[in-house]
């Protein structure tokens, strides 16, 4: 099974406050904590809700009926996730879990539907999420086609420090497994193991209790 990658951030309207537009979903609007490991949802539920992330990074993965499991994407603040419902998904593809300390907005489907029509600005946001969610899968296919797997590890790492997005990078990485890692770029864990040392020993990243990933590392994925 092919293995889809980490957070595509949208673009934001200026000056528009997806919090407070949120707020407007009124009572059907919940605000959820979730702990580092925590189950937002699992494949298999049903799908009558949207969620969005505040605060801590999400996990989206999927188990084929061999029992294979396969990480999707990796989310951040910011994102949405669960829009599935929308297009008439009664059942969720995938199971999304908390990779850290959440706070989750649950907003229920239809009040959801009632914001988007009520609410250009907030709309066009949302537009721009889904198309660029749509974007990144396409990219992500086409490195599992073409890219070896240690170039598909570089580019995964850079996309987790937020390289060639808005803002500045994050250098440092939060938490995140070789296991993982692995499940992300359709590997082993003794292949990400083998890789994530050479890239230390070249100077691309640090990796001593914390992951650090340094510019240097884009040499990976530009190289031919």
């Amino acid at each position: 099974m092919a293995q889809r990658k980490t957070e595509a951030k949208p673009r934001r309207s200026k000056g528009l406050d997806p919090k407070r537009l949120l707020a407007k979903a009124g009572a059907r609007r919940r605000v959820a904590k979730y702990p580092e490991g925590g189950c937002i949802f699992s494949q298999g539920d049903p799908g009558n809700a949207v969620f969005y992330i505040q605060e801590g990074r999400v996990k989206l993965t999927v188990v084929s009926p061999q029992g294979k499991e396969a990480v999707i994407a990796i989310l951040g603040p910011g994102d949405f996730f669960g829009e599935g419902c929308l297009a008439g998904q009664l059942m969720r593809m995938a199971t999304a879990a908390a990779m850290s300390e959440c706070s989750i907005v649950r907003l229920e489907k239809m009040a959801l539907i009632r914001v988007l029509r009520e609410n250009p600005a907030f709309s066009e946001m949302f537009l721009m999420h889904v198309l660029s969610r749509n974007i990144r899968f396409e990219a992500d296919l086409v490195d599992h086609l073409f890219n070896s797997s240690e170039k598909r590890l570089a580019r995964v790492l850079l996309l987790l420090a937020n390289f060639g997005k808005a803002g500045e990078p994050q250098a440092v990485i939060p938490k995140i497994s070789q296991e993982t890692l692995a499940e992300i770029i359709g590997t082993t864990r003794s292949r990400v193991s083998f890789f994530m040392n050479r890239f230390r020993k070249l100077g691309f990243i640090d990796y001593n209790g914390r992951l650090e990933v340094h510019s240097s590392l884009l040499n990976v994925v530009l190289h031919d």
